[in-house]
This record gives structure tokens, sequence and C-alpha cells, in this order.
């Protein structure tokens, strides 16, 4: 759904600088998440420590034409003429205004879920069990904040027939929002814990707060059995349906019966609503679970799944993928990774996990726990039970950081126990060199760093280094963008270590010149970007199956080519609770690499992305065979063709601008008038025009040293099998690279040379692992000098060509071990 700017002026109650038409169907908030400029209507919040108005400027540049603000940019008719500013006194006020009016345009069920703990299970759960009958829309992951909630009911489109979004409060006063938001028809409280105790003066204060959720909804779903929430449920004067659950109370409309735990599953039986007994399992033991399990079970009888289809769908239940990582440790440990935050109640959760664990070898079990915050209860006490928790859950080994854990250390009674100030403190001490076949358990409060930890759990000296000239990096794009229009967008390929040059620091430059896309290989390089400060659009053009929650967790934009892939990708967002993930979408037209077949496989493929909302079409492009050679100029008309076809086909489908690109490096100069939305820049990047093989602006040189030297009389050989015969006296030097560096074999033999000094060294007998040969003879040098493989002097396309191979493989196959040296004019 769609709406226009004037329509959205009028919803929020702004008033309106600018005049340009526009529609609006994506809402922002964070600038490092653009994806959709065209559509895109950003809205600049403000905290204590930002505010938005200071990005306007980049998303400008980036297409964005569309802005709510509370201070009109000085300049705006001229500086950004195309734009239209939205004024209104507070934009985050007016992000949940325009949400709660695109809520009053449906007349569906809302599912509105609040609680301290499994507000996340029992959202993705109940989607699992409705979605089979009906398009869901639910918040994506843990969308409950002030800001979360307008974005994820935002996404609610004619399609949608239930929606499902959590609502999460940490101080009095925030609800009321929410609800205005959200307006449930069925509002479900999941249970009350300790996290954010410390804002409230009690747990019925609490209690009370979320309980405003339930104002003005037809069905209200908590457990009757929890003192604290009955009471403030009795005092609500509520007059709708209370489909309350209870395991004492047989009158309960949701009536727990008998919870009976098998090895690796668990039955409930039930009464709903004083009818006949019936039961379901799911496959799952933990007390958590089969909580949620319930709460799903009578949201899920009341939107009308009977009986014999709710014991079916709640035996397929598929875990959830909260925070909660495991993970293969060094030295035979085993890491349970929950360090997201630290509460005593999510620890009950984790601790129960780990101790239910199967572990065959028998290791001890090991809990690292930061101080716990937000508790509301006396400290002491708090770690006087958090020791009877961790003793009764199975813990053998306590290990403590923080001050205030510190402090009440005599409060745990574990045997096994030690204490530490701060995580860099546990790093150095030997407790932490001794962990061995362990269990561990990390559940540390963000704040104190216990990712330093994971990462110690779960040097390169070397004279041989490729050199980078970073200046060279931006002359080689801007010279490829002289050839383009200024509105085409660029995806600027960064795969395979960024052609050898190290994609880290690659990244950072074209990020600072402000391109549209970067785009690697597989999802861990885009994971290292991430992890290295890039917030930059990231496309993935070789996705693999194994790496959705990589993909999902560092905002990484597959690309799809299959139905396989399709369908899993799918399968894997919606597990993951996200919805409207980008995707980009590969045609065949020629190449027969991977792709859809543009004439064969396109109504299938829109059938498919309609009729799900977990990923929606970012892109759609396709390879030129041969967009370097004229000789294929016929086939690459063909080509264009049937990409033109296919992709207008899909674009025809969707209301959202779907870029689409098909120009490569060489295309970009050669077909000019295929550059479309956006174009890919590769191997031009680097300094390689492939239309003639010529170098650009070089950057990359490929450098080593001189180890020794030595004079070899001619009746002798060097290197392995006496490949290397001397037919004169000759100097002899060995410099440190060789195919283990990436230095190709097949240039051994004098078959292909460096340079010494400037001037051509054979290479002599075989290529070693490690070193190679070169004769020196007559040229002035001494041990320590500088050897030229590859660079300003000696272009890799020399190389290429000795080998009889393309400049890409001499660039990507240098090792990592070759240090890379970064440098700018």
């Amino acid at each position: 759904m769609t709406y226009t700017i004037e329509k959205v002026t009028t919803l929020i109650g702004a008033r309106r600088y600018g005049e340009q038409d526009a529609n609006i169907g994506f809402l922002l908030t964070d600038s490092r998440s653009l994806c959709f400029p065209e559509e895109t209507l950003f809205f600049a919040l403000k905290s204590q420590r930002n505010d938005g108005h200071n990005y306007i400027p980049e998303l400008y540049r980036r297409g964005v034409k569309n802005f709510v603000v509370t201070t009109v940019p000085a300049g705006y008719d001229t500086d950004y003429a195309d734009a239209n500013f939205l004024k209104v006194v507070d934009t985050r006020e007016a992000l949940q205004r325009l949400a709660e009016r695109h809520r009053d345009e449906f007349d569906i069920p809302i599912v509105g879920i609040t609680g301290s703990n499994g507000k996340t299970m029992v959202k993705e759960w109940l989607n699992q069990l409705m979605s089979p009958d009906m398009k869901v829309t639910r918040s994506p992951r843990s969308y409950n904040s002030q800001i979360g909630v307008p974005l994820s009911v935002w996404l609610m489109d004619e399609h949608t027939r239930l929606g499902i979004f959590e609502a999460g409060i940490s101080q009095p006063g925030e609800m009321l929002a929410l609800r205005d938001i959200i307006q449930p028809t069925i509002a479900v409280l999941t249970n009350l814990g300790a996290a954010h105790q410390e804002n409230f003066e009690s747990m019925e204060a609490k209690c009370r707060e979320k309980a405003i959720l339930f104002h003005d909804a037809e069905t209200i779903v908590y457990h009757e059995d929890d003192e604290v929430v009955a009471r403030v449920v009795e005092g609500l004067n509520y007059k709708g349906e209370k489909l309350c659950w209870s395991e004492k109370d047989h009158k309960a409309p949701m009536y727990v019966k008998s919870i009976e735990k098998k090895a690796s599953a668990t039955t409930v039986t039930y009464i709903y609503k004083g009818g006949e007994e019936n039961w379901y399992s799911i496959p799952f033991i933990d007390d958590a679970s089969v909580t949620n399990s319930i709460v799903c079970a009578a949201v899920a009888l009341k939107l009308g799944v009977k009986a014999d289809q709710l014991d079916e769908r709640m035996m397929q239940l598929e875990p959830v993928a909260m925070r909660l990582e495991v993970k293969e440790g060094r030295h035979g440990c085993t890491l349970i990774n929950d360090s997201y935050n630290s509460d005593f109640n999510s620890l009950d959760i984790a601790l129960d996990f780990m101790n239910r664990r199967p572990d065959h070898k028998g290791r001890r079990r090991t809990l690292i726990l930061s101080d716990i915050f937000q508790s509301g209860e006396e400290a002491g006490k708090l770690y006087r039970e958090v020791g009877d928790l961790a003793g009764k859950r199975g813990v053998e080994k306590f290990i403590g950081i923080g001050p205030e854990i510190t402090h009440h250390a005599d409060e745990i009674q574990i045997g096994e126990k030690f204490f530490f100030t701060s995580v860099e403190t546990f790093i150095r001490s030997e407790v932490f060199k001794s962990l061995r076949d362990e269990v561990i358990l990390l559940k540390g409060a963000r704040q104190f760093g216990f990712d330093q930890i994971t990462e110690l759990l779960v040097q390169k000296v070397h004279e041989t280094v490729l050199e980078v000239n970073l200046n060279a990096v931006v002359e080689n794009l801007n010279y490829y963008r002289s050839f383009m229009r200024p509105e085409t967008k660029l995806v600027c390929m960064i795969k395979a270590d960024a052609y050898g040059a190290g994609s880290v620091e690659i990244a950072k430059t074209l990020q600072d010149h402000r391109v549209d896309y970067l785009a690697v290989a597989v999802a861990d390089e885009g994971a290292m970007l991430r992890g290295n400060g890039i917030t930059s659009n990231i496309m993935i053009m070789n996705p693999e199956l194994s790496a959705f929650k990589t993909m999902f967790d560092y905002d990484l934009e597959p690309e799809v080519y299959s139905f396989r892939l399709l369908d899993a990708l799918v399968k894997a967002a919606e597990k993951e609770g996200i919805t409207g993930y980008p995707v980009h979408v590969k045609l065949d037209t020629g190449m027969h690499r991977l792709g859809f077949d543009p004439e064969k496989d396109m109504d299938e493929l829109i059938t498919r992305l309609k009729n799900q909302n977990a990923i929606i079409p970012r892109s759609v492009f396709s390879h030129f065979v041969g967009s370097d050679s004229d000789d294929f100029d016929a086939f690459s008309a063909e080509q264009f063709a049937r990409f033109d076809a296919g992709s207008k086909k899909l674009q025809e489908a969707f209301d959202h601008k779907i870029l689409r690109h098909i120009d490569n490096s060489a295309g970009i100069e050669h077909f000019p008038e295929r550059q479309l939305d956006m174009c890919r820049l590769g191997l031009g990047l680097y300094g390689v025009n492939s239309r003639n093989n010529q170098i650009i602006n070089n950057v990359s040189t490929l450098k080593t040293t001189i180890l020794q030297l030595r004079h070899v009389a001619a009746d002798q050989t060097v290197g392995y099998s006496r490949k290397g015969k001397l037919t004169q006296d000759s100097v002899i030097a060995a410099i440190p690279i060789g195919y283990a560096d990436g230095l190709n074999r097949h240039l051994g033999n004098r078959r292909g040379y460096c340079l010494v000094n400037g001037q051509r060294a054979e290479y002599v007998g075989n290529i070693c692992m490690d070193v190679a040969m070169v004769d020196v003879t007559g040229i002035e040098c001494r041990e320590g000098d500088s050897v030229e493989i590859f660079g300003d002097h000696l272009p890799v396309t020399v190389l290429s060509e000795i080998l009889e191979t393309i400049p890409y493989e001499v660039l990507t196959g240098i090792s990592n071990r070759v240090k890379r040296v970064y440098f700018q004019d």
C-alpha cells in the first residue's frame, strides 16, 4: 500500500514545504537501512545522542526526496528543490500517528502481545499456526518499541488478513501510544518478570501499565494463575471476553488439564470453553516453550483453528531464532551465547536450555554472568537467588563479571566460583586461560562487552606485500561514473576480498564516495564488512542456504536465482520473523550459469513472490556474456531483449520501484543506452579495462624483496627436479614469494618474469611454495632490494596474457598471508 505525499501530510497534521508529487510506501528512521529511496519517507528523529536531521543531506544524495522534520533545512527550495519537507512538532509522534491512521484502514483481527518474556516466541509460533490459512503480517524480529511498533504496523497491506504485533515497554507512560497504534482485537499478556522493574514502583504497577493494551480489545488472553495479573485484570472493569488459561481452575476458558513431558516432546491436554477434552503435542520440553504454546493455543482456537488442526500444526512448530546461539568453541568447549541481556527470568530460560542440552562428553557446565540490571530487587537477595537458580540448573562452575556481582560473591553458593570486575581482567586471568572441555553459558548485559569473550573462545610476518593505491580506486570509480547518467546507481563489486585488494579498506573508500551498493560473493564476506563499520547496502551474489541467518543478522541482501533458493529463503525469513526483506532477482539471458528463465519462469516467479511477505524484490538483473568484445554485440542485443521483457513483466506485478541492471564494467562504456537504473562496476574499479585489456589507473602492486643472492655455475641446476637448467654462470636471487602466496607455478622455468630494480628478471626453475628464484645476471642489485611481481611498471595484464588467463584470476589469487599496505597521495 502506498499513500500520496498529500495524504500523508494530512494524516500527520504537517505543514508541507515543497510541491513534488510522491507516493510513499516505505518509512525510514535509520539512514543506514535505506533500501527504496524513491518511495521512502524519512523521519528525522531526535535522541539524546543523535539527530536524524544531520542525515538529510546524505539521504537526499542517495535519492530520498521526502522528509518529516521539526526544522526545515535552510535553502530547502534551492538545495533540495525536488524534495518535500513535512514540518511537525515531534517527528516520533508523527511516525506513530501515521501508523495509527494506517491501522484504521484495516477491519481484521489484530493480536497485540505484551509481557516480560515470550513475546517474540508467541508471535512467531502464532504465525506458524495461522499462516496456512491466511496472510499474516507481524513485527519483524523484536520490533516492539515506540519506534518499532509503528514501523511494524505500517507493514500491513491490502492482502493482510491477520496482524500480530509485539508491544514492549520499559517505563510508565509508554503503553498508551502503542495501544493506540496496534488497536488489538485480541490482547495477550504472556507473563510478568523482572525486566525494567527498576522503573516501576511495584510488579503490580508494571502489570497495570502493560494491561493498558487490554483497553478496548474484544478479547484478552492472560494467565489466571498469576495472582498479580489476575488482580490487575479484575480491577480493570473489563467488559470484553476474558480468555484466561489456568492449570487450577477447571472452569477457565482455557483449562490446562495436564502437561506430560517425554524425551523430546510435550503433550498438553486442555478443555477449551467447556467443550470436550483435547490435546496437542509440541517438539519441545522446556518450561518456557510449554507456557508459550498454551498462549498460542488459546489465541489460535479463538481465531478459528480446529482442535485437530491445532494438534497437527503444534507438532510442526519450529524453534524461533532468538538471541541465544550455540557455537563450537576452542579447547573442546561448547558456547551457548546469550550475551544480549542479563535479567533473572531470561537467565532462568538460558540455564534451562543448557541444563536440558544433551552432552555425551559429560563436560561440566559453566556460567559466565555479568551484573544484573533492571531487577528492582535488593542486590544481596537477587544474587542469592541467582546462586540458587544456577545450582538447581546444574551449574558446576560460576564466573561472575562486574563490580556488583563481585561485591556479593558470598551470596553465590556454587562450589567452584571466580569473580572479576571487568571482562578485560577476566580475559587476562588464568581462569580464562584454563577453560577446557566445558559447556559455557555466556549471559551478560550488552554494556559489559561479552563479545570479546566470544571472539576469543570461538600474525602475519611476511616481506611480500600488496600495495593498494586508494587514490587509483577513486579515480577509476570516477572514470566510469563519467560515462553514466547522474541518476543511474552503481554497484561496486568487492567480492573475493575486493579482487585481492582487501575488501575492508576498499569498502571504506567506496562508502566514503557514496556508492549505492557493495557486492560480495558470500555472506561471510558481508558480515566481515559489517563488523568493520561498513553501513552501505551490501548485495550477496552467491547466497548459500546455510548462511541465511548471517544475512539477516547483518542486513545483507541476497541474490535469488532459483525456486529452490527462493523457497528456502522465504522459509528462513519467516522463521526469523522478517518481513519485506530486499532481494535481487537474477535472470538467465544467455550466460546459462544461474538465474530464472525470463521467458518460462516469470509467471511462477511473480506468483510466488506475491504470495508471501517475507521478501521483496529490490532489483532484477542479468549478465552480459561478452560486453567486452564487439564480436558478441548481436548476442548482447538478444540478451538485452530477453532481460528487458522479463524485467518489465516483474515490475508490472509490483507497485514499488524495482531497479533494473545489466551493464557491467565493459557495458557501461560499450552499451550506455542499457545502463537502466543501475550498473555494476567490477574489474574496471581495480584499473583494468576489459574492453582492451589496458590499465586505466593501477590499483594493486605486488612487491617482495631479495632474500639471498647466489652465484651458480653453468653446469648446475636451480630448484626442484633440476628443472632450472643454466647455460652460463649466473647470479640467482631467491625471493620470498611462492605459489602459496599466489604466484602461479606456470610462470616458472623462464616462462614469466618480474622486475628487479626496474629490469626484467626471469623465474628460474619451478616456483616453490614459499620461495621463487629469479635470474638477476647482469642486473645491479643486492640482498634486500625491491622486486615488483606486477604493478605500476609491470601490468597485471602481462602476467595474465603469459598465463593465458584473465586478470581476475591473477588478482584474486593473492593469498591472505600477503600483507596489504594501503596508501593514498
